[in-house]
This record gives structure tokens, C-alpha cells and sequence, in this order.
């Protein structure tokens, strides 16, 4: 191992724009609708909340893609805010994406599997020696395992796996969408049910967690600008990477919803984690259920590779500027990668699947990830002013007003709503202070040594 290899220039436009179609579309849109509807009730309501997620993605999506041609370098928001704001305002960003921002999403979408994989073939886990929730966490744990090997042999071997998972994932998606508005045996009043009745029961607080959530699955609007060391032509494919991977995915979104609320009233949806495979079962039959279930197992792979792939690059530029674990800045001198990183980040990722819910990885990661988007954002206005841009897109300054006011507020609403897991959130990003002082010594020793 080399802690000095630098990372290769491989990833096309093609790649880059998968990528962040694989890092949005996972386990939210497969699982978050159910809890949605447990909430707020209202199926236009949560059609809304839907919509305005895609919009304040893809003004996000906007700034990001000026930010990331101007700064084309692994780590993402940790090399951005390193440079624009301070170091330990980088770090606690990266921080931050070690212990949520990639490992948690990983655990998530494992879990969402699992639940899936139980819909499809629930006598496998019945005859587990296992009881099912512990089966439920060991198929999680075997998923992870297995693409982390996948990545730690090259990033080309990782993105050539990742294409294919992505254009499977796509097709499997698109077939629920046409299949289900074309062929399938559902009631398009659904739409309109408890709608008056859940308007006047619904608070700001329950609107402000649900957004939340529903941000949660637009997570990944970003990805490309994590692996800008690896990009060819970054100044081009970032930005384009970007808004291409988040319209689209914008677009698949409201047509999954509209799907589900096809296939089922709002009293059917509420709680329900597996909704994609209930819905296949209301609208064309048990067998359906089964292997539409099946399919969605096989998609969110996409995912957890995506979010494998992504994060250790975060975790290796840290490194190599002395703010994190020396080791995590070994690069493979053959694959290429930072072995080391990718391997901590799976034990990570498991220790979160052995300890929380699905429900409680939401709020506390939603409300984790929502804070240092908002700083990047802002710097963009520094970026500006400095005539530091390799380009500028459309809409600035209102894409990144209306970016930061939603982001303030959904993050009030919902420490309002869930004070506890917010709490955590704001701790686990406050542990990250003490953290950064004590690799800065560390480095600095290291370095008079």
C-alpha cells in the first residue's frame, strides 16, 4: 500500500451520471412512502412533498455542478468547505459522511433488501435458525460483505458492476411504471381518499419530518462531485452528471408514487416498508408480489454498490490531508482504490445495521445529511465573488436562496417533530470537533517527527 498513489482520471459522463442515479434511487423510494402515509394521510399532500423534494434537489443539483468544476478533487463537501471555509469545517462534513452520510444509507438500503427479499421468499428466513429480524439483519450484512469485495478489486471493475446494476435497476423501474398505468387493476380514486379530512389534521412539524424523509431518498444528487479526482473532463461531466442523474430521477419518482397510489388507498400504505411488492400484489396478483419483491432486491444492489464505491473516497481524502486515519489514505497500488477505507467503512455500516431501525437511520440520517449541503451551498456565493467558477449555470443566486430557505426550515420542522434522533444528529456531528483537534496533533507530530 502507498498512502502517496493518487487517484486515476477513468469515469466518463456515462458512469458519472449512473452513479448518481444509483446513489438516489435506493432504498427511499422502495420503502419511505408507507411511512409517509402513516403521517400525513393525504395522498396529494404527499405527491406535493414529492415534488418539491425533485426541485429543491435539482437546485441543489445546480449549485453543486459550479462548485464541483471549480473544485474537481475526491471527498466532495470535505474538499469543498476545507478550502472555502476552514479545515475543521471540512472535516466535520466528512466526518459526518463517515458516520452517516454513506454507512448509514449502505444500511438502510441492506435492510430495505432484506425486507423485500423476506416479501418475495418469506420461507427462506422461516426456516433460518435464526427469528426473522435477526435473519432480516444477516442478509443485510451478507449484501455488504459481497460488494465490498466487488470494489476493492478496481474502480473500473467497480463502475463496469455499477453500469450494469444501474441500467437493471432502471429497466426493472420503468417496467413497474408501465406495467402498473397500462395492465394493472387499480383505482385512480385513491388519489382524492381522506384528502379533506387528513388536510385539517396535518401540522408544519409532520410536513417538515416528511420532507425530510422524502430528501432522504433524493440523497445523491451530489455523487459525482465525491469522486472528481476520478472524472475525465470534470469541469463538463460534474455539472452535467449532476442535473442529468437528478431530473431523471425526479421524473421516476413521481411516476413510482403515482403507481402505489394507484394500487392502494392510503389506509393500505400506512407503515408498510415493502410498499413497491404490496402494490405489485393489488394490481396483478400474488405472484407478481413475488417477483416484482424479487426484482427490487436485485435494484437496490445498485445502491449499496453506489454507496460502497462513493464514500471511501471521502474517507481517503481526509486522510491524505492528515485529518482522519492515516491508513485510510492507502491506495491499492494495483486496483487503485483506498483499500483500507472501503473495508472500514463496511464494519461501519454493520454495527449501524446490529444497533437501529429503519425508521430511526431516516430521521437521525436525513437530519444529519441536511447540514453541510446547506454551507456548500452558501460558499457558492464566495465562489462568485472571488472569480473562482470554470463556469456558471443558470438560476443563480434564486437556486441557491430557495435551496438554503427549504433547508432551514425542513431541518426546524423536523427537530421539532423528532427532538431526539435530531439531537443525536447534532451530536454526532459536535464529536467530530474533539476528533478533528486530536488528528491535527496527530499530523503535526507525525510530520516534526
Amino acid at each position: 500500500m502507498n498512502p502517496s498513489s493518487s487517484l486515476e482520471r477513468r469515469l466518463g459522463l456515462f458512469s458519472t451520471t449512473n452513479l448518481v442515479i444509483a446513489n438516489m434511487v435506493g432504498a427511499g423510494i422502495f420503502t419511505t412512502s408507507g411511512l409517509l402515509m402513516a403521517d400525513l394521510h393525504s395522498p396529494i399532500l404527499m405527491l406535493i412533498l414529492w415534488i418539491a423534494g425533485g426541485i429543491i434537489a435539482l437546485t441543489g443539483a445546480l449549485c453543486y455542478g459550479e462548485i464541483g468544476a471549480a473544485f474537481p478533487q475526491a471527498g466532495g463537501e470535505y474538499a469543498f468547505l476545507s478550502k472555502l471555509y476552514h479545515p475543521l469545517i471540512g472535516f466535520l462534513s466528512g466526518w459526518v459522511s463517515f458516520v452517516v452520510g454513506f454507512s448509514a444509507p449502505i444500511a438502510a438500503s441492506s435492510i430495505g433488501l432484506s425486507e423485500y427479499l423476506y416479501r418475495a421468499y418469506p420461507f427462506l428466513f422461516d426456516s433460518s435458525p435464526l427469528d426473522l429480524n435477526a435473519s432480516k439483519k444477516a442478509i443485510a450484512i451478507l449484501v455488504i460483505t459481497l460488494f465490498t469485495g466487488v470494489h476493492l478489486r478496481g474502480v473500473q471493475v467497480g463502475a463496469t458492476v455499477q453500469n450494469y446494476l444501474t441500467i437493471v435497476k432502471l429497466i426493472i423501474i420503468l417496467s413497474f411504471i408501465f406495467f402498473g398505468l397500462t395492465l394493472g387493476t387499480g383505482d385512480w380514486n385513491h388519489l382524492t381518499s381522506n384528502h379533506s379530512n387528513a388536510l385539517n389534521e396535518i401540522n408544519f412539524k409532520t410536513m417538515g419530518l416528511s420532507l425530510m424523509w422524502i430528501m432522504f431518498a433524493y440523497s445523491g444528487w451530489n455523487a459525482s462531485t465525491y469522486i472528481g479526482s476520478e472524472i475525465k473532463n470534470p469541469e463538463k461531466n460534474i455539472p452535467r452528471s449532476l442535473i442529468l442523474g437528478t431530473g431523471i430521477v425526479t421524473i421516476l419518482y413521481l411516476l413510482v408514487n403515482l403507481v402505489i397510489l394507484f394500487a392502494l388507498t392510503p389506509s393500505e400504505m400506512e407503515g408498510v416498508i415493502s410498499i413497491g411488492g404490496l402494490a405489485m400484489n393489488h394490481l396483478f396478483g400474488a405472484q407478481a408480489e413475488k417477483w416484482f419483491s424479487l426484482m427490487i432486491s436485485i435494484a437496490l444492489f445498485s445502491s449499496i454498490s453506489a454507496f460502497i464505491m462513493l464514500g471511501p473516497r471521502v474517507y481517503y481524502a481526509m486522510a491524505h490531508e492528515g485529518h482522519f486515519f492515516k491508513f485510510a489514505s492507502s491506495v491499492h497500488p494495483t486496483t487503485k482504490v483506498p483499500v483500507y477505507s472501503i473495508l472500514f467503512q463496511g464494519v461501519i455500516a454493520i454495527v449501524i445495521i446490529l444497533t437501529g431501525t429503519l425508521d430511526q437511520i431516516l430521521t437521525y440520517m436525513g437530519f444529519s445529511l441536511s447540514i453541510f449541503p446547506l454551507l456548500a451551498v452558501a460558499s457558492l456565493f464566495k465562489i462568485r465573488k472571488c472569480n473562482l467558477s470554470t463556469i456558471t449555470l443558470p438560476g443563480f443566486p434564486y437556486t441557491a436562496y430557495l435551496f438554503l430557505a427549504t433547508g432551514i426550515l425542513i431541518l426546524s420542522l423536523s427537530f421539532l417533530e423528532r427532538p431526539v434522533e435530531s439531537l443525536i444528529a447534532i451530536v454526532t456531528v459536535l464529536a467530530g470537533v474533539p476528533a478533528y483537534y486530536a488528528f491535527d496533533r496527530a499530523g503535526k507530530k507525525n510530520a516534526v517527527n
